[in-house]
């Protein structure tokens, strides 16, 4: 059958359209791949319509990034709020909800962390702000709560994500079989939370 013509966007989902069908070819062919040309094609509509929301790929690309860490955000907030309140369980949460979301986002997760740092891109910096103040805020509670030594806890919030991001990245790269994650979540907190306790008197 021939391909069909494109055809114009009348209903205003355009943008959410781009957006999802940029996800899925970057999640199947990685981010060099993608066009806003082919994403065009793919939806149905002209090769200039894209334009009126993205005005280069790069701009179509932050957006992934800065929604991939406001939804992560979002993952995160609701995790740690229908947890218990002790902070173990808190934590627990927090940690497999990360996890989750970096194994089953692999290439969206790149993305973020490869955009994140750049100077042109203050938005995207902002967004994983929120990820990070939900987990120094997670490890101010556990030093409020005792279950905590005291510290600057932006550096212990940093050995917990780097814990868990490692375990991730390892995942996602084929060097851990994905099966394991949950059981490496358990032992990553469990060590944690023993490691990072106060100290008994003597």
């Amino acid at each position: 059958m021939p391909e069909a013509e494109p055809r114009s966007y009348h209903h205003g989902n355009l943008r959410t359209a781009l957006l999802d069908a940029a996800e899925r070819g970057l999640r199947e062919h990685g981010a060099d791949q993608l066009s806003l040309r082919d994403l065009a094609r793919e939806i149905g509509v002209s090769h200039a319509a894209p334009r009126r929301h993205f005005a280069d790929r790069q701009t179509l690309l932050d957006t992934l990034a800065e929604n991939g860490f406001l939804r992560l955000a979002d993952i995160l907030g609701s995790a740690l709020a229908e947890a218990a309140d002790e902070f173990p369980a808190r934590v627990r949460a927090g940690v497999t909800a990360y996890a989750h979301f970096a194994t089953d986002n692999a290439a969206l997760l790149e993305l973020m962390y490869t955009s994140k740092h750049r100077r042109d891109a203050p938005r995207i910096a902002e967004a994983a702000g929120r990820v990070f103040g939900l987990l120094i805020g997670l490890i101010e509670q556990g030093q409020a709560d005792g279950a905590l030594a005291p510290g600057d806890p932006e550096q212990i919030g940093l050995v917990l994500y780097a814990t868990v991001h490692g375990l991730t990245t390892m995942i996602n790269g084929d060097m851990i079989a994905g099966e394991l994650l949950d059981e490496l979540v358990e032992t990553a907190v469990a060590q944690f939370l023993r490691g990072a306790r106060p100290l008994s008197p003597p």
